[in-house]
């Protein structure tokens, strides 16, 4: 038998993080996913080397726990084969772009 659903009430149902709303009642690990420019894989990298349980939900966070790695993901070593802008075209950087910033490079 399966036990029911716990959810602290203080959690908030939805969480905005990145210009992106994600829901409070996901995990983390696939409730950041919505976010544009963040695939699982990356997602879980970011969640292991912030140390934030993978199975708490999305409503237990605050933006600033999830964003601070996510926004300089070289400076918490992860790995440059992993990031989405390998050797960007205009200064040769590698970077990982998210959100809003991915749709003003396609423009």
């Amino acid at each position: 038998m399966l036990a029911p659903l716990k959810i602290p009430l203080d959690s908030p149902h939805i969480l905005r993080v990145l210009n992106t709303n994600i829901n409070g009642q996901w995990k983390i690990a696939f409730a950041i996913t919505d976010i544009k420019g963040v695939e699982w894989r990356y997602a879980h990298v970011v969640l292991r080397k912030e140390d934030i349980d993978l199975t708490k939900r999305a409503g237990e966070l605050t933006e600033d726990e999830v964003i601070t790695i996510m926004q300089n993901p070289r400076q918490y070593k992860i790995p440059d084969w992993f990031l989405n802008r390998q050797k960007d075209v205009k200064n040769r950087k590698y970077s990982q772009v998210l959100a809003n910033g991915l749709g003003e490079d396609l423009e």
